[in-house]
């Protein structure tokens, strides 16, 4: 401090709202008041040095540190900063160094002040109390010390007017308890660490702080243990870092461990964390551990929100929204959305989108913890009623995905007041593909305890989604798991569901052979049940495997199996996707005309139906139509009506299948560049789904592109990968086209006796499955053997 009085209209102004209005402007009760409270003569003044010692090690957080060192720049509009985030993410150590860093910019002091908000054994500091304390540090006499919290608050406010000093007011409980401590207007520089965010402070900086990114992490980890990671360890180091979610408080207390144990390798502490059953347990040096840090938080919790906390760790995934809280809880979503608030604001959990709510891994294990401990919790009832509110919303979405009818009851039960709310498709698939990851944690979760009736049918709510999204991979493993769940509970109906489902993905990736015998142990079944509609749809999707294989005449006789059973059952969307089964074998074999009415005959039974995604795929049938018999136009048009539709719907596999397809139109049409962009677009489409079929048809039409602008040889290198999937695939219908095009390659550079081999091979499968383009290929065939003979070679494009 300077030493100066204070302004005598500032102490005025106190003195009335200490004693009221009878001060007077002569001075009166004015010079009483500074007598008491502000001391005459002046003290002496005093200078503050109260920071703790240096943070030693402090690693990383450049960013936030650089942004505290800036609030005591030339720039500085903001007196205060608030730093906050969960137990142990280095709140105070952050402060501190900047503090220090920060001191000789600061020559009046700088003031530390624990406020002790979440201490064990220790209630807040009560703010009046603080005032005493550093007021006293201010050298105000005892005598002079103010009776009440507001004139303290003054005196404070008065005694740093002007002076340069960093405050420091570390583990503030709330606003309230802070409030008091603030200076006024000036040059002072007020840093605040605290667990929650102080959204009631008004005009403060927030600094929210995050754990560590996993570099920082792992460096402050092997500093603080004193060793250097390579190769293993360095693998270790990183399985360290993750097992504690990156926060800094548990690295350093890991850390402390293997600094005091030179005999221990980093490999077999990380191998030893990874294994314990309590890993907070291990978290523990002294009178430090992570598991108090967060009892202090928990305990300030209110019982309600103490009770939600437990709860949500008890959740198999890895985030909520209010309505899954709602569902764990017990409360309605408005409840559950404002408790999820409030520990939010508390850093409890994290808000990684909105309304999302997530846990720290070392969090939900205590939370996880608490939960098991408290019998009245209800554990079992708890997640037995999130996962009914998972099971009841998946089966009201997939209604709007529906591609076909299923043999199914009606839903699990009537939608719980928990349940969003989901109106469309769009919505449908917008909240299944937020909450994947939650569904297939509840799957996991209901399999580990062998709740097999959940697994078969929440399985097969997911289907369509899978479907379409994938990856089909994964999609097949859990079809797998719902017919063993199926067949292990008895349920015949939902073991030929799954096994359906699971043919399907088969098909789709390209295991024909596997598809078709799983089609025929599902359809087996839904015979011995009398499910009609199940062996209908069966014989659809058989037939689709039959033409896939290219026994085209044994695909018209399974969709003709299939039609008057949809027609039976009053199931147009089964009769839709069997006429256009039905148009593709059609067309396949050379029959356009015929091919064209099924197709437009299934468009418009899916447009009456309001299947969007249905009546995409009968226009890109159509497409493809219009386009082997010349019309370009008309066929882009098609495709890029049905393009439009799939990425509407967010149909990946469809929107694949309408770029090639276009793309196929447009270089007809000799729009080259944009064909090329297209098949780009397609080929990642298809590659990320694992959809193989797809991924041949896309590289042989960008082999043929090649073919026709840049040359024989870049074509043939993509012909080779295209060959390699229709082997694998095997689709003899791809597998001809390919070796048509890569005969056609080589026929151009001089490899005449190799292209007449892949020729002759690629004729032969044409002629075998009765396919259209076996006509042009013949006749090629025998111009090049021809040629071989003194003729020349025509060019049948």
């Amino acid at each position: 401090m300077s030493g100066e009085e204070p302004r005598p209209a500032v102490v005025r102004q106190d003195a009335r709202a200490e004693f009221g209005s009878e001060v007077n402007q002569a001075g009166g009760d004015l010079t009483q008041y500074r007598t008491t409270y502000a001391g005459a003569p002046p003290d002496p003044p005093a200078v503050l040095h109260t920071l703790p010692r240096d943070v030693a090690g402090f690693t990383g957080r450049d960013a936030e540190l650089q942004r505290l060192l800036d609030a005591a720049g030339p720039a500085r509009v903001v007196a205060v900063h608030t730093v906050d985030g969960m137990p142990g993410v280095g709140k105070t150590a952050l402060v501190t160094r900047a503090a220090h860093l920060l001191a000789e910019r600061f020559p009046d002091g700088q003031q530390f002040v624990d406020l002790h908000g979440h201490t064990p054994g220790q209630l807040p500091a009560d703010p009046f109390h603080v005032l005493d304390t550093v007021l006293t540090d201010l050298e105000v006499l005892p005598q002079h010390m103010p009776p009440t919290l507001e004139g303290r608050s003054r005196l404070w406010r008065d005694r740093l007017s002007g002076k340069k000093l960093l405050l420091i007011l570390d583990d503030a409980a709330e606003y309230a308890q802070i409030a008091p401590l603030l200076p006024g207007s000036g040059p002072c520089l007020t840093l605040v660490t605290s667990r929650r965010r102080l959204i009631a402070l008004d005009g403060a900086l927030p600094l929210p702080l995050d754990t560590l990114p996993p570099g920082e992490a792992a460096l402050l980890f092997t500093r603080l243990a004193r060793r250097t990671a390579t190769g293993a360890e360095a693998a270790a180091v990183a399985e360290i870092t993750r097992l504690c979610g990156c926060l800094p408080l548990a690295l350093v207390l890991l850390a402390g461990r293997l600094a005091h144990h030179p005999s221990w390798t980093v490999t077999q502490l990380a191998t030893d964390f990874a294994l314990a059953r309590d890993r907070l347990g291990e978290l523990v040096a002294g009178d430090r551990a992570v598991t108090a840090a967060f009892a202090m938080s928990y305990q300030d919790l209110p019982p309600d929100r103490q009770r939600l906390f437990r709860r949500l760790g008890l959740h198999p995934g890895l985030d909520v929204d209010a309505h899954a809280a709602a569902a764990l809880d017990a409360v309605p979503p408005a409840a559950a959305r404002r408790a999820l608030e409030a520990l939010y604001t508390d850093h409890l959990i994290d808000e990684p989108s909105p309304g999302r709510y997530r846990l720290h891994d070392l969090l939900r294990a205590f939370a996880r913890a608490l939960a098991r401990d408290a019998p009245a919790d209800d554990e079992a009832g708890s997640v037995a009623r999130l996962l009914d509110h998972y099971q009841v919303t998946v089966e009201a979405a997939d209604r709007h995905l529906a591609r076909f009818t299923r043999p199914k009851g009606p839903l699990s039960g009537p939608l719980p007041a928990t349940a969003p709310v989901l109106s469309s498709r769009d919505a449908a698939v917008a909240w299944m593909r937020t909450e994947r990851a939650n569904l297939l944690a509840c799957l996991d979760h209901a399999a580990v305890n062998g709740q097999w009736p959940r697994v078969v049918r929440l399985t097969a709510a997911l289907a369509v989604f899978l479907r379409q999204d994938g990856p089909w991979q994964q999609a097949a493993q859990l079809h797998q798991r719902a017919a063993v769940a199926a067949e292990r509970g008895g349920d015949r109906l939902g073991q030929a569901d799954a096994l359906h489902d699971l043919g399907w993905i088969r098909q789709a990736s390209g295991d024909y052979r596997t598809a078709a015998e799983l089609y025929e142990q599902a359809l087996a079944l839904f015979h011995g049940l009398g499910n009609r509609q199940g062996e209908a749809n069966v014989l659809g999707d058989l037939g689709r495997v039959r033409y896939m294989t290219g026994d085209y005449p044994a695909a018209g006789e399974l969709y003709q199996r299939a039609l008057p059973l949809f027609r039976g059952l009053g199931d147009p969307q089964g009769e839709a996707n069997t006429l256009n089964g039905l148009g593709w074998v059609r067309q396949t074999t050379g029959g356009y005309r015929a091919a064209a009415w099924l197709h437009q005959r299934a468009s418009v039974l899916f447009r009456d139906l309001g299947n969007r995604r249905g009546e995409a795929y009968a226009l890109n049938g159509l497409g493809r139509v219009r386009n082997m018999t010349g019309d370009h136009r008309a066929a882009a048009e098609l495709y890029r009506r049905s393009l439009s539709l799939f990425q509407d719907l967010g149909d990946r596999q469809g929107e694949a299948n309408a770029r090639n397809g276009l793309g196929r139109v447009l270089q007809a049409a000799g729009d080259h560049r944009a064909a090329a962009g297209l098949f780009r677009q397609a080929l990642p489409l298809f590659h990320d789904l694992g959809d193989r079929q797809g991924e041949t048809e896309v590289l042989t039409s960008t082999g043929a592109l090649l073919a026709e602008t840049t040359g024989p040889r870049e074509a043939l290198a993509v012909y080779q990968r295209a060959l390699c999937l229709a082997r694998q695939v095997r689709r003899p219908l791809n597998e001809a086209r390919v070796l048509e095009g890569t005969a056609r390659c080589q026929t151009r550079i001089g490899e005449r006796e190799t292209a007449l081999a892949n020729l002759r091979e690629a004729v032969g499968t044409y002629q075998h499955i009765g396919a259209a383009e076996a006509k042009q290929a013949a006749a090629y065939l025998a111009d090049l053997e021809s040629a071989g003979s003194g003729g020349a070679v025509t060019a049948r494009e």
